[in-house]
């Protein structure tokens, strides 16, 4: 094993897994720190639900998904560890991104190099790009997104130096654009410099692949990177450059899907409510939760089962809990915004382990706390990784009491409007 990647959610671990195995990187993918031995791969990534717990819940797990990692390596070492969130950079004013990261810097400060990092969300294939250290969505600002009506972690400043500056004791610099386009050993100087003058991490800027993969061949040596998905995409690459592996052109190979289908969505993302807006436009079966109900204890997960009954032998359905922002607004006011979630959550999962249960063997399940949520209550501890349906979400492959179950488990910001048909035909 080369490379151990810590994720802290369920779908950033999917997302920077499909990243590696794209670029010919046999990758395992193990749900929370195991307790069992790990799967042969070249790298292996852990998969946190560590985004939204306090801070210092997310250091601790942080850490123990780290230890297990280099027990996981043997005596050869683990050559590189990678602390992969959001490519929004999802946070609040506490954490959990800044405690994480320095937590990580040192507990492996005993490695040469170890005293530096860098944070690189950028994701140009899905609209993530950084400059002079502010965060673009698409075409806007971080702050002007629909980043900043978030339930949980609400983005209101896109300079990610200052924000991430908030959080960390070390001093944060930034790794500017026209450094990054003359190439590596421009990085590597500006590394140096930044070391010099009493930095520990920089914020870099990337706004196309070829940064990206000019980032990582910089920063390959580095015994610690923290990114979003994207700069594992260069990181193949750079290993084989020296040595350390061999790229493997089937690295994405799954079995082949068949069996009843399902989507289940709780994200409210403007992705999200898009694609459940274009699934319902195309007249196919939809069910919406009533969350109020579910607040007054109503079986609504049984309604829901109910209705699908007799049509998933037929056709793939879909049970939701995405609404538009305003709507949330409102929901979250009278509930409050964790009691919303978490009534949600608890319910698909409830309803996909009676899916599964009940035969269905492909399932798509949008957003990433509800995505953690369905993989717990399904008891799956590992996935291989698959096919990406598009940029950062990769079918996936569990075995669940012995039979096959395929899962891709999206982020509500990733995919276009027909996400949930375009992930079927695929399995079709």
């Amino acid at each position: 094993m080369i490379l151990g990647v810590i994720a802290d959610d369920f779908t950033g671990a999917t997302d920077v897994a499909s990243m590696l195995v794209r670029a010919g990187l046999r990758t395992a993918l193990v749900i929370g720190v195991p307790n069992s031995a790990p799967p042969a791969a070249d790298a292996i990534v852990v998969a946190l639900k560590s985004r939204t717990v306090p801070a210092a819940d997310a250091v601790r797990e942080s850490l123990a998904a780290l230890r297990w990692l280099q027990a996981a390596a043997g005596d050869a070492g683990l050559r590189q560890c990678y602390f992969k969130y959001c490519s929004t950079f999802d946070s609040t004013p506490a954490g959990n991104i800044g405690p994480v990261l320095e937590a990580l810097m040192d507990a492996l400060a005993a490695q040469p190099d170890a005293g530096f990092s860098i944070a690189c969300p950028a994701f140009p294939e899905n609209g993530r790009a950084v400059f002079r250290g502010h965060l673009f969505v698409g075409d806007e600002l971080l702050s002007d997104s629909g980043m900043r009506n978030h339930p949980l972690t609400p983005m209101t400043d896109a300079n990610l130096v200052r924000v991430l500056q908030a959080q960390c004791r070390r001093r944060v610099g930034l790794i500017r654009h026209d450094t990054v386009a003359l190439g590596v050993a421009a990085v590597r100087e500006r590394i140096a410099v930044l070391r010099a003058e009493g930095f520990g991490v920089a914020v870099a800027d990337a706004i196309a692949n070829a940064d990206l993969r000019v980032l990582a061949e910089a920063c390959a040596d580095l015994p610690l990177l923290t990114a979003g998905s994207g700069l594992a995409l260069g990181l193949p690459d750079a290993y084989a450059a020296r040595g350390w592996v061999q790229p493997d052109a089937q690295a994405a190979r799954l079995d082949a899907m068949r069996g009843p289908a399902a989507v289940l969505s709780g994200s409210c993302s403007l992705a999200t409510n898009a694609q459940v807006a274009a699934w319902q436009a195309a007249g196919k079966p939809a069910f919406a939760l009533d969350v109020r109900a579910l607040a007054r204890r109503e079986p609504v997960a049984e309604r829901a089962l109910a209705w699908a009954r007799e049509r998933i032998a037929n056709e793939p359905v879909l049970v939701f809990a995405t609404a538009p922002a305003d709507a949330l607004k409102v929901l979250q006011a009278e509930l409050g915004a964790a009691e919303a979630g978490g009534l949600v959550e608890a319910c698909l999962a409830r309803v996909a382990l009676a899916f599964v249960d009940a035969g269905v063997r492909r399932l798509v399940v949008a957003g990433g706390e509800t995505s953690g949520a369905v993989v717990q209550a399904l008891g799956i501890s590992t996935l291989r990784i698959g096919p990406a349906i598009c940029p950062g979400v990769p079918w996936t492959q569990a075995e669940r009491a012995g039979a096959p179950l395929w899962l891709a488990l999206k982020s509500g910001n990733f995919g276009g409007p027909g996400f949930f048909a375009d992930a079927l035909a695929m399995t079709s």
